[in-house]
């Protein structure tokens, strides 16, 4: 490489100097009768003057001309040579930079190179072409000829040789290159389409899996000795063990759930177990301890995190993305895929939704002794921390997660999965989507066998029947067998009890309604009155005859029971394969009612709304009215008043540039009223979207929309949709959820049917 620089600087050097002897000669041929000294003068000056009186100047400057021209196009072509080194130096070490590119995009769709394949997509080599036809510009372009001296030239070789290192971007703004010039529009990455690939069979998930393992919660830090804990009014000093859980309750002391009894119970029984003998003798009050100096401390390391400044934040999230690309992806079958949650959930008080019996327990910390980790024999196995080792190292590739560990509170096994946008979370959810429509082609079937069931003289038949009659047209969930005492108390369709439903032969002028009251999953309550068929209704006052409201309703049936029939009447069909059905079937209907051709793309998209709301509505996907909806109806109200303040006012000033232009009859006129209609519609225009922005929140300020479209409906049903109406998809799926369907946004086509 120094031979050919050394070889570059030369050509540079050939171009203003005039050292050849035959230059001379010419030189002295066509001044010979001038004296020396005035021709160094001469030399020195040749380029700084524009124009010769002198004929033979003249034809001396033509000569230096054609001389610099050769001298630059020797320039171009070793400086081209260097840049084709360059070339190959960037395409050696091309699949680091690749990495890089792939880091956060769509991991999910990347495929990994093997570590000797130096192979560049066609995309990426065309982007790479482009960048260095720019830069070729960029540095030839024609500039004014000049005598350097050697400082100049100097800096001109420190400068090509600068140019042969790659070139440093990082501080640059966003946007920018080394130069100073724009990017070009970053081209998109290729997208694994594994949904074009055949499956595996025989419930096999992969063949490789590699990945580093967990990331564990930092370790405690003691609070400083400025905070202190109260107990009956005097300091007491904790051990580390008794003092980390005190924090726990300090930090959650201005929420609710540290005022309720059961919480209160657990956190003092759980944290008792964490003190020394010294420590349990003392305390054995939870009202006599004060927490509040702890409270506050949190509270001002919170405005401290708001407070920090620029750098300090950027340091910060350096370190994530660091952590990030060292344990966010894993090599599964040589393509990298983002993995959802690598982070072990860190120790603190469980709460649990509702009125759950056991918030306020000590959820404890987990360490590599609790953790299981799922990899291929031939991958590198993850590293437990430093004096530590695994739980077990498994290889399974018939299961998808990649790590696993039981926490304390009910036992549950916890799981560290792949993101939902990669093959395997992709793969689930399309089979899901096709199990429901192949109950679509037999669901008339299935619904005259559950009517023909409830005149059985079996009492087990008929309850299965009704039960299954209440998911179909309810979309109820199954519901699950649980131990007592273990959760709250939520039921679903086979575990309901008497005391949730009443029945009612008429009531508000419609026949045979039931009223369902209960908690479903997650604590949420579930309420509705629905008419039903007369049959149906006799059966459930037959199911209630001499039963106390404690007792089941189906007291014949479970879940299981349950699924094992419907497996007979469909392979695949489950209770919940109804409840996808339902929705994904009503959300197509309701866009085909709800949508009009001659509506405007916010119009439509409030209609797509309502189709989505009537699925939420349906499947009871409720949610409290977030604390902020008053405030930003009223921002939002606000503008709205402003925007038709505007209107009035554009419309004044049409009307008067309309009475101007009558009088004045000149162009310039009748520009004005043309551009003031202009404004108006454009003012019109906004003004809708805001009052259909305002309509949308109100409708949905207790409606969660997000559950039915990211778990029950089939994404392809909303693509196809947008498809046909021209509506962009990001106004639908934001760029997760973009990536979790982009299968759905590739098969889809404008007539796609459900």
């Amino acid at each position: 490489m120094s031979g050919d620089y050394s070889h570059n600087n030369n050509q540079i050097d050939c171009g203003p100097r005039n050292n050849d002897p035959h230059k001379h000669k010419e030189k002295h041929k066509e001044h010979k009768n001038k004296d020396h000294k005035k021709d160094k003068e001469r030399e020195k000056s040749k380029h700084a003057i524009s124009d010769h009186k002198d004929p033979s100047d003249k034809k001396h400057k033509d000569k230096e001309k054609m001389k610099h021209k050769e001298g630059n196009a020797d320039k171009h072509k070793d400086k081209h040579r260097d840049k084709e080194k360059r070339k190959e130096v960037k395409s050696a070490d091309g699949k680091v930079k690749k990495e890089k590119e792939n880091g956060f995009s769509s991991p999910g769709h990347v495929k990994s190179e093997p570590e000797d394949d130096f192979y560049h997509s066609p995309k990426q080599e065309k982007t790479l072409k482009r960048e260095r036809e720019e830069d070729f510009e960029s540095e030839f372009k024609p500039k004014k000829i000049k005598i350097e001296n050697d400082k100049a030239k100097g800096k001109k070789r420190k400068q090509e040789n600068e140019d042969v290192k790659p070139k440093k971007t990082k501080n640059n703004k966003k946007g920018e290159v080394a130069d100073g010039k724009k990017k070009g529009k970053k081209e998109p990455e290729e997208k694994w389409k594994w949904w074009e690939e055949e499956r595996y069979k025989d419930g096999v998930k992969w063949q490789f899996l590699e990945h580093k393992g967990p990331v564990f919660a930092p370790p405690y830090e003691a609070l400083p000795d400025h905070v202190k804990f109260y107990y009956d009014g005097k300091h007491m000093k904790l051990a580390p063990a008794a003092e980390e859980v005190s924090t726990f309750f300090g930090k959650m002391l201005d929420h609710d759930y540290t005022t309720k009894e059961v919480f209160r119970k657990n956190f003092f029984k759980d944290w008792r177990k964490e003190m020394n003998s010294e420590e349990k003798s003392k305390i054995t009050d939870l009202k006599k301890c004060d927490f509040n100096e702890i409270n506050d401390y949190f509270k001002a390391q919170s405005e401290i995190r708001k407070a920090m400044s620029k750098e300090q934040k950027l340091k910060i999230k350096e370190e994530n993305e660091r952590i990030l690309q060292e344990y966010g992806f894993c090599l599964m079958d040589n393509h990298k895929e983002r993995i959802a949650n690598f982070r072990i959930e860190p120790p603190g008080l469980f709460r649990g939704r509702g009125d759950h019996p056991k918030m306020g327990m000590l959820k404890r910390r987990s360490r590599p002794e609790d953790i299981i980790i799922n990899c291929s024999k031939d991958s590198k196995h993850p590293k437990p921390p430093p004096g530590t080792k695994w739980k077990e190292v498994r290889h399974d590739n018939k299961v998808t997660w990649l790590v696993s560990w039981t926490e304390n509170i009910q036992g549950s096994i916890k799981y560290i999965m792949l993101n939902p946008s990669s093959r395997i979370k992709g793969e689930k959810d399309w089979q899901k989507y096709e199990t429901a429509r192949r109950l679509k082609k037999c669901v008339d079937r299935i619904r005259s066998q559950y009517h023909e069931d409830w005149k059985s003289k079996e009492m087990r038949i008929r309850q299965r029947a009704v039960a299954l009659y209440f998911i179909d047209k309810l979309a109820l969930r199954a519901g699950n067998e649980k131990e007592e005492g273990e959760t709250a108390d939520t039921v679903g369709c086979c575990s309901l009890r008497v005391e949730h439903i009443n029945l009612y032969p008429e009531k508000d002028g419609q026949e045979f309604v039931v009223e369902f009251d209960f908690l479903g999953k997650d604590s949420i309550r579930y309420y509705n009155k629905v008419p039903v068929e007369k049959r149906a209704f006799k059966n459930l006052q037959l199911f209630m005859e001499n039963k106390a409201t404690e007792d089941d309703l189906f007291d014949r049936l479970n879940t299981s029971i349950l699924n094992k029939h419907l497996q007979e009447l469909m392979d695949g069909l489950t209770a919940k394969v109804f409840r996808t059905y339902n929705a994904s079937i009503t959300l197509q209907q309701q866009l085909k009612e709800l949508t009009s051709p001659d509506e405007n793309i916010p119009a439509k998209i409030l209609s797509y709304n309502r189709a989505n709301r009537a699925v939420a509505i349906l499947c009871n996907h409720q949610r409290a009215a977030p604390k902020t909806f008053e405030k930003s109806m009223q921002t939002l109200q606000a503008k709205i008043d402003a925007k038709k303040d505007q209107l009035s006012d554009a419309r004044r000033e049409l009307k008067s540039s309309k009475a101007d232009a009558k009088v004045r009859r000149d162009e310039k006129s009748k520009k004005t009223v043309e551009t003031r209609k202009k404004a108006i519609s454009r003012i019109e225009e906004q003004l809708m979207r805001m009052e259909v922005q305002a309509t949308d929140r109100e409708e949905n300020k207790q409606i969660a929309l997000g559950t039915s479209k990211l778990n029950y409906l089939d994404p392809r049903i909303s693509v196809a949709w947008c498809k046909k109406w021209d509506i962009p998809v990001e106004k639908i799926y934001n760029k997760t959820q973009r990536e979790k369907f982009a299968w759905a946004l590739d098969m889809a086509e404008d007539d796609y049917e459900f």
